[in-house]
């Protein structure tokens, strides 16, 4: 039920996509809100409940889970997640098939007292239907950049720039942004289409048009990174965004780590370079990334050759990787397939460089931790962070690929020329320069009296205002 005209506290409910990247930022908000004084409850499906209920333990946080529903085309039994899909390709039908979650959800709704707002995720567009039919607001969750939101509602919504017949490389300039300059290949599927259609661009238009009629856009970024774009899609677009980020930040970076009776090989690893004076480059590309065997190989030649100390996180078998190569890189490289924290990672003393896909999270994450980027973007909207990481916000370098496309294939001696100028030469110096202010500025945007504490405060003040004064 919707809020009565109490004074009560405000009552949040947040509902997470299915999938680690979508959740954990949404996780470092429930924290933000209880901090306020607002009571909160996430919904979640059984198998993603544990996870939850963990990152989540020793607060008020309370937990409804929703049954998943069965029988998906494609999708394995007992799949709940994308991070668990066997291929990237049954995300529309797992992503559809959420809607069938919907009666559930709205009878759980129904039994909650006083809530002020619903914060969903982008890809539950349905949710907006419950809400309406409950008189409470709806403000959708993107893991996404403003800068990516406002590139493609310019390129792609607004002045349909990719219609026309040039080459997937032949770059474009966006029309509302002339200084950025896009291939048709810097956009996924099926935004590269010339005329898409079919299941997934019917998906995602329906989320648009669920998020334009929706209260507001909780955006994690901050204003002093991308300013100019946020104000775009204030004004060009609905519905409003709010920067209340980066929600990496929520909790405050302690010394003290709960495995500090027993840390991790790869944390023991990281402090025996500390020790020894040594620099480290981490390598992951995140949990969703499909690498060929054939690129696989010049990934690791290319770290062989570089001579730089990496910890590479990878989901590949041991089998998958060449033989003899972890003996060959022994004391040099450490090669991690078990889950790893990467905050802890990005701001550990030695890591002084990211070899990243470009996942907004990932972003993030290495800004607050003052850490350069070398970036490789594989899919989804990275492309575009990639272009924001390196040619805007000049935080990171770029692979270099063999053909020249920003799809193409990246050979060994590519690879470990960038990962040397990035961890060695002056380019790589130049970029360090630059993360490391906007690595203050994310710092102070969090901390009280900066623009996202301020924006979020505003936002909880409003909608708990608005919740009094419908009286609903």
């Amino acid at each position: 039920m919707a809020a009565s005209p109490s004074s009560s506290r405000p009552h949040i409910v947040l509902f997470p996509f299915m999938s680690k990247g979508h959740t954990i930022p949404l996780l470092h908000l429930a924290r933000l809100l209880l901090h306020r004084n607002t009571t909160v409850t996430i919904f979640t499906t059984p198998a993603n409940q544990l996870f939850i209920s963990d990152s989540l333990s020793h607060t008020d946080a309370s937990i409804v889970e929703l049954p998943f529903p069965q029988n998906i085309d494609g999708v394995p039994a007992g799949v709940e997640s994308t991070d668990k899909l066997p291929s990237m390709s049954l995300f529309p039908p797992f992503a559809a098939a959420t809607k069938l979650m919907q009666p559930n959800f709205e009878q759980s709704l129904e039994t909650l007292p006083n809530v002020t707002c619903i914060i969903s995720d982008g890809f539950l567009g349905w949710t907006l239907e419950s809400a309406t039919k409950f008189g409470i607001p709806r403000l959708v969750y993107y893991g996404m950049s403003n800068y990516s939101n406002a590139v493609v509602m310019s390129a792609v919504i607004k002045n349909n720039q990719l219609s026309g017949s040039e080459l997937d490389d032949d770059p474009f300039a966006v029309t509302d942004f002339p200084w950025i300059k896009l291939t048709r290949n810097d956009f996924d599927e099926p935004f590269n289409s010339r005329e898409p259609e079919g299941p997934h661009i019917d998906f995602i238009i329906a989320q648009v048009n669920a998020t334009s009629n929706s209260y507001g856009l909780v955006t994690n970024s901050f204003c002093e990174l991308e300013e100019l774009f946020v104000e775009y899609w204030n004004r060009e677009s609905k519905p409003k965004s709010w920067c209340i980020g980066p929600l990496c930040l929520a909790e405050p970076l302690t010394k003290t780590e709960p495995w500090s009776h027993k840390k991790p090989t790869w944390l023991q690893w990281l402090d025996q370079k500390l020790a020894q004076g040594s620099s480290v480059l981490y390598v992951a590309f995140g949990s969703q990334a499909e690498i060929s065997s054939q690129q696989l190989r010049e990934i690791e030649v290319g770290l062989e050759k570089s001579k730089v100390n990496f910890l590479w996180v990878t989901r590949k078998s041991e089998s998958e990787l060449d033989v003899g190569f972890q003996e060959r890189v022994k004391g040099r490289g450490l090669v991690v397939r078990d889950w790893v924290d990467q905050r802890a990672i990005l701001r550990h003393e030695s890591v002084r460089g990211f070899l990243s896909h470009c996942g907004w999270n990932s972003v993030l994450e290495s800004v607050c931790a003052k850490v350069p980027i070398l970036a490789w973007p594989m899919m989804a909207e990275q492309h575009i962070n990639a272009r924001m990481v390196v040619e805007e916000i000049k935080v990171g370098l770029r692979v270099e690929t063999s053909n020249g496309s920003v799809r193409g294939f990246v050979k060994c001696e590519g690879l470990e020329k960038m990962v040397r100028e990035l961890m060695e030469g002056e380019m790589g110096k130049e970029v360090r320069k630059k993360v490391k202010e906007f690595g203050e500025a994310a710092k102070k945007a969090v901390e009280e009296g900066g623009s996202s504490w301020h924006t979020l405060n505003q936002l909880i003040d409003e909608l708990h205002k608005q919740a009094i004064r419908s009286g609903i």
